[in-house]
């Protein structure tokens, strides 16, 4: 969209203003947090952190629960709504969002940014690659704007369910659990090099907690009880995939300076974008009082919030294409950290004698 110095300035104050004023609220109150994450699930965790404050925004001014967003389209009609053969209703007002904008930055602009200490991507023969060099307004249409042929909005269950294996679509799970992706979670974790199972109650590590996750020498394994429903199992089992994807359990000096709250709220909040996504409802509620590690840092707030959307996305993407299962991968961590897991499933610290897996939450 064409902007003018003067409205593009301004544009970008009142967006700067916005996204400060949402931080401290979430840092200031746990139930924001609540309604953040609830309103990142209407748009499958697709936009950035900045994005999704305005369109929150823009939607809320409008009184209206957005569904699905895609741009106008071009001339010959190969993007956006027009794509589909919708068309934009005449009079509508597009919601402002922030484009990246990418090129091939000359060799004395990457230059400029390496002596400004910006990391500058290169091709193999040193020639400054195509990349993100700003970012610009523009507008996208939510599809209650439109009008024209039926569009079934591509959630990841249809995404899930139209996927084709040996000419057989993938069938969704009976019982508790109506997503059909728990199997496909565990090989995704599988995948990043951890043994899994069901376990009962009391097992090692597990305890009295509804999952861990323990890394440590010789040991990378992932435990979920047995005796909850399928609705819980796949929940705990995306709430211990999202402290691997996280980082949780890397870098463990680095580590023991990240306060058990954000580990927690990371991962919670990413089990329940993720299981929303799937068609599960989770409700946001569990552990939203740890978001007192915060106290008010807003750098604090925006990173975990940044964590959670990519982390997210990442693993919504993952299920999307659902790999096959691989052999576990080699740690290059192992044997060099001490054991340390995560638990889920409880707050209460253990006051005995603590085995040699750390409990991190």
């Amino acid at each position: 969209m064409a902007m003018t110095a003067e409205e593009r300035e301004a544009f970008l104050e009142r967006t700067k203003s916005e996204f400060d004023a949402r931080l401290a609220r979430l840092a200031a109150d746990p139930s924001e947090w609540v309604t953040f994450i609830e309103e990142a699930a209407v748009f499958g965790a697709h936009y950035s952190l900045h994005n999704q404050f305005l369109l929150m925004l823009q939607a809320a001014e409008r009184n209206m629960t957005p569904r699905y967003f895609l741009p106008y389209g071009n001339k010959q009609g190969t993007s956006g709504w027009k794509a589909v053969n919708r068309h934009v209703r005449e009079g509508e007002t597009g919601f402002l969002i922030w484009a990246p904008v990418k090129r091939r930055p000359t060799e004395e602009q990457a230059r400029e940014w390496e002596a400004a200490g910006r990391t500058v991507r290169r091709d193999l023969d040193g020639r400054p690659s195509i990349q993100i060099v700003g970012f610009r307004p523009t507008t996208t249409f939510d599809i209650s704007q439109t009008d024209g042929e039926p569009f079934e909005v591509p959630t990841v269950q249809r995404r899930r369910q139209m996927r084709v294996a040996g000419g057989r679509t993938a069938q969704l799970l009976t019982g508790d659990d109506p997503t059909g992706a728990y199997d496909d979670v565990v090989g995704l974790i599988k995948q990043a090099g951890y043994d899994f199972a069901l376990a009962p109650p009391g097992s090692p590590h597990l305890g009295r907690a509804n999952g861990v996750t323990v890394k440590g020498p010789g040991i990378q394994e992932v435990r979920v009880r047995d005796d909850v429903s399928g609705a819980q199992r796949l929940k705990t089992t995306v709430h211990e995939l999202a402290h691997i994807r996280c980082g949780h359990l890397d870098n463990l000096d680095q580590q023991e300076h990240l306060h058990r709250g954000r580990r927690e709220t990371e991962a919670e909040s990413v089990a329940h974008l993720v299981c929303r996504a799937l068609g599960l409802d989770t409700q946001a509620y569990s552990d939203t009082y740890v978001l007192g590690w915060a106290d008010g840092d807003l750098v604090l707030i925006e990173k975990c919030a940044e964590t959670v959307l990519r982390i997210a996305k990442q693993i919504l993407s993952d299920l999307t294409a659902v790999p096959d299962a691989a052999e576990p991968a080699p740690d290059p961590h192992a044997g060099a950290t001490p054991a340390r897991s995560t638990r889920r499933g409880q707050r209460r610290r253990a006051t005995t004698a603590r085995p040699a897996a750390r409990r991190a939450s």
